[in-house]
C-alpha cells in the first residue's frame, strides 16, 4: 500500500483546515499517478493513527474526495480511488509533498512574440532614484477627491446599477460628459455616440490597429516613434513606413511621397508632443495632413497622450478639431492628468467606426469600471479634474524650467537638448564620444537607474544617441540629486 505517512506533510499553523490539506495532498497522489485507479486508500481510523489526526478529520477529506469524485466507498470492501479515473504513469515518490513543485515550463507549444519582451528593472534601495521617459507624480493625485466622489456614489441604493452589465461603449454619463468637456477644451464638435471610454489609451490603439491594419496594411509612423505604439500595429498585422522627424514634427511631404507610390491605410502621430522627440507638429503640417488624409483616403491615429500639459502657450488644437471629412480617430485618457492607476481612455471617432470598435472591445473586455467611470464623470462636472490639472501644471512647468537649468549648468558638456514646450520629458542626445551603455552600468554605481533599453528610441537605427529624461515625477529635491549623480557619473567615464 502506498506509504502515506511518509508522504504526507500537515501544517497546523496555515490557515487551510487540515482535511483540506490532508485531501489536496491525496489529489495530488492521484494526479501524479502514484495513487492508480482502484488502489484502496487505507481505513480513517488506520490512517488518522498513521497521521497522528483525528479520526473525524480524515472522514471530513474522505467525504470531501467522493463528493469531488476522487474516491468511492464500497460496503464491506474499503475505499478506493475511482476506477474510472486515467492511468497515469507514476512518478518517482519525493519524501514529503511539499517537495512536489508545479512545472514552470508548458507542456504544449505556443506562439511567442520576442519583440514585446522587456527587461525587468534592477532591484531598488531607498537610496535608488530612477529617470524614467516622462509619466506623472502620483503623489499629486488627487486621491482625496476620487475617495471622497467614489464613497457618495458608491452608498447610493440607486447606483448599485453600476455593479451590473453595462454598455460597451462605456459609462453613458461620463460620454455625455466627455463630449462637454471635450468640445470645451479641445474644440472638437462631438455628441456621445462618437465616443467609446476605454482602459486608457493604449487600448484604444490596439482596437483601432486591429480594425485597420489587418492584412499587412501600411502605417506610417515617426523614425522615432512611441515603441509601445509600434508593436501593436505590427501585432495587429501591419507594415510600418518611416517618416523623418524634425523640429516640426512629422515631415509631411515625406508623407505625400509614400502616397503617391503606396496604398497607406494610416498614419500615426503624436501631434502636440510628439514620442519621444517632444516637438509640436507645426499648424501648416497638421493642414496639410488633413488634406493627404481627404485626398488619399487613410486614417490619421491621433495619440494626444499629454495635451493638457503645455507651458509657454495655450496648447494647440488637435487634428480632430478641424476633421470635417471623418479621417481622424483622435486618442487621449487621463493617466497622464491624474494617475497611471487612473486606467479610463476615450477612443473619438465617426459612428461608425466606434461601434466596430466597441463591439471588438467586446471579446476583449466587456466593459471597463462602470463605477470609476461615474466617478471621473462628477469630478469632470464638478471642475475637480479641471482644478487638479492647473495644479499639477504650475508643478511640472517649475520643475520643467529647473531640470532643464541645472541640465545646461551641469552637463552641457554631455548633453544637446531643446527646452520643451510641454509634456513631462526632455529628449536629450548623448555626445557620440559618450554610449549610453556604459552611462547606463555607471550609474546603477550611484543609485541612479536610468532606462536600460534606450535603444528603444532608436526605431530606424540611425543611431541618434537620443532618450527620454522624465522631469515631472521628480519633486525639487530629487532633480538636484539626479543632476548631483549624474555628473558623478560623466566624471568616472
Amino acid at each position: 500500500m502506498f506509504p502515506f505517512k511518509n508522504n504526507i506533510t500537515l501544517n497546523r499553523n496555515l490557515s487551510r483546515k487540515l482535511y483540506l490539506q490532508l485531501c489536496d495532498q491525496i489529489i495530488g497522489f492521484i494526479k501524479s499517478g502514484k495513487l492508480p485507479p482502484s488502489a484502496k486508500l487505507p481505513g480513517s481510523r488506520t490512517l488518522a493513527e498513521e497521521l497522528s489526526i483525528h479520526r473525524k478529520t480524515v472522514i471530513a477529506a474522505y467525504d470531501e474526495l467522493i463528493a469531488q469524485g476522487w474516491i468511492k466507498t464500497l460496503p464491506a470492501r474499503g475505499t478506493f480511488v475511482t476506477s474510472t479515473l486515467p492511468i497515469i504513469n507514476p512518478k518517482k515518490i519525493n519524501t514529503a509533498f511539499s517537495q512536489n513543485k508545479r512545472s514552470n515550463t508548458s507542456n504544449f507549444s505556443f506562439f511567442s512574440r520576442p519583440r514585446l519582451l522587456r527587461k525587468s528593472i534592477i532591484n531598488m534601495n531607498s537610496n535608488t532614484l530612477k529617470i524614467d521617459d516622462g509619466v506623472p507624480d502620483n503623489r499629486l493625485a488627487p486621491f482625496e477627491e476620487i475617495a471622497k466622489m467614489y464613497r457618495n456614489i458608491a452608498k447610493k441604493k440607486h447606483h448599485k446599477s453600476l455593479l451590473g452589465y453595462n454598455s460597451i461603449y462605456g459609462n453613458q454619463e461620463l460620454r455625455e460628459t466627455l463630449a462637454t468637456y471635450l468640445n470645451q477644451t479641445r474644440g472638437l464638435p462631438i455628441s456621445k455616440d462618437n465616443i467609446l471610454i476605454t482602459r486608457g489609451s493604449q487600448m484604444g490603439i490596439y482596437l483601432t490597429s486591429q480594425i485597420l491594419l489587418q492584412k499587412k496594411k501600411i502605417i506610417i509612423v515617426g523614425a522615432t516613434n512611441y515603441m509601445t505604439a509600434d508593436n501593436t500595429f505590427e501585432e495587429a498585422g501591419g507594415i510600418l513606413e518611416r517618416v523623418p522627424v524634425d523640429q516640426h514634427g512629422l515631415d509631411t511631404s515625406a508623407i505625400e511621397k509614400l502616397c503617391k507610390t503606396k496604398e497607406i491605410k494610416a498614419v500615426y502621430v503624436t501631434s502636440h508632443h510628439h514620442h519621444p522627440t517632444t516637438v509640436t507638429l507645426s499648424a501648416e503640417r497638421r493642414m496639410h495632413l488633413l488634406l493627404l488624409a481627404q485626398q488619399y483616403k487613410f486614417a490619421i491615429i491621433e495619440d494626444d497622450y499629454d495635451y493638457d500639459f503645455h507651458y509657454s502657450n495655450a496648447p494647440i488644437l488637435p487634428l480632430a478639431s478641424n476633421d470635417y471629412n471623418g479621417n481622424v480617430i483622435y486618442i487621449g485618457g487621463f493617466t497622464k492628468i491624474i494617475a497611471p492607476v487612473m486606467r479610463i481612455g476615450y477612443l473619438i471617432a465617426p459612428k461608425d467606426f466606434v461601434d466596430e470598435a466597441a463591439r471588438l472591445r467586446r471579446i476583449i473586455d466587456r466593459q471597463g469600471d462602470n463605477l470609476l467611470e461615474q466617478t471621473l464623470a462628477r469630478m469632470i462636472t464638478n471642475g475637480d479634474v479641471q482644478r487638479h490639472c492647473n495644479k499639477v501644471l504650475k508643478i511640472y512647468k517649475s520643475r520643467r524650467d529647473l531640470f532643464c537649468k541645472l541640465l545646461k549648468d551641469k552637463l552641457d558638456d554631455y548633453f544637446d537638448f531643446e527646452v520643451p514646450k510641454g509634456g513631462m520629458a526632455v529628449w536629450v542626445k548623448l555626445n557620440k564620444k559618450y554610449s549610453w551603455d556604459d552611462v547606463v552600468i555607471k550609474a546603477q554605481e550611484t543609485n541612479l537607474v536610468l532606462n536600460h533599453e534606450w535603444k528603444r528610441y532608436d526605431n530606424d537605427s540611425s543611431g541618434h544617441n537620443g532618450i527620454r529624461i522624465g522631469f515631472a515625477s521628480l519633486n525639487e529635491d530629487e532633480i538636484h540629486e539626479i543632476i548631483d549623480r549624474l555628473a558623478t557619473v560623466f566624471k568616472k567615464l
